[in-house]
């Protein structure tokens, strides 16, 4: 393949593809008709001119023929005065305007042909042009709503992707976030109440405890007191005084640690 073959495909192929695109449909359709309307009225003109060639070649044959019809009788007349020489003119003027005759009714009869043929194409055109336009204003609605849903599509599109969406979408996160926030700072604040309570009744138990405690060493002391006591029992309460005694003093050391 030359290389001029292939520029010329190249320069054909990208001025269809600027053809195409530059094609707006609605501008095509219109177009289109008023190019089938010029061609009806080309069709109809040369119907028009078809049927007044018929009529001047049927005039011109009935001319023709009610020239040699005359000629006709003047030659009979001539023959019976006796003139054979006018008669004989007669006949050949009559001959003349008898083949003229003829060749304009077989013109005459084409003519009717093609009139006829002309007249069924214009009809047929008329049709078709009538049919178009039908369709032209349909495929203008379908056109219409393939735009207006190629808008709908592209404004959809827009908002999913552009910067006020976007926008909206941060701060509906942000909210969520802040509410997330102040919810678990309620929480907080609910365990830290619930905290000061254990205290509390913490506190309560460590208190009863330590008064039992005390009722204890009351009550260890009171038989010391009263009665008196073996020397091993004195031992023995003796010891578990002192063993009472570290055990206050361990837990004072625990209390301050």
């Amino acid at each position: 393949m030359g290389i001029f073959d292939r520029l010329g495909r190249v320069i054909r192929s990208n001025v269809n593809d600027i053809i195409d695109k530059a094609e707006d449909p609605e501008k095509v359709l219109e177009q289109s008709i008023r190019d089938m309307g010029d061609d009806l009225v080309k069709m109809r003109q040369a119907v028009a001119q078809a049927i007044a060639s018929q009529k001047r070649t049927e005039q011109q044959f009935k001319k023709n023929q009610t020239e040699a019809n005359t000629w006709q009788q003047r030659a009979q007349l001539a023959l019976s005065k006796g003139d054979e020489a006018l008669a004989r003119e007669a006949l050949v003027r009559k001959k003349t305007y008898g083949e003229t005759a003829a060749t304009l009714k077989a013109q005459l009869d084409g003519q009717v042909g093609q009139i006829e043929s002309l007249r069924r194409n214009l009809t047929a055109l008329e049709s078709k042009i009538s049919e178009a336009k039908t369709k032209k204003d349909m495929l203008k609605a379908r056109l219409s709503a393939a735009k207006a849903n190629e808008q709908l599509q592209s404004t959809i599109s827009n908002i999913n992707n552009n910067s006020a969406m976007s926008a909206f979408e941060r701060m509906e996160d942000k909210v969520l976030q802040m509410e997330a926030v102040s919810q678990s700072s309620a929480e907080l604040a609910g365990m830290g109440e619930e905290s000061k309570w254990a205290a509390l009744e913490g506190g309560s138990e460590v208190e009863d405890e330590l008064a039992m405690m005390k009722a204890q060493l009351s009550g260890a002391s009171e038989p010391t007191a009263a009665l008196p006591a073996s020397n091993d029992a004195s031992a023995s309460t003796n010891s578990e005084v002192g063993e009472l005694d570290d055990e206050l003093e361990q837990l004072r050391k625990d209390l301050n640690s």
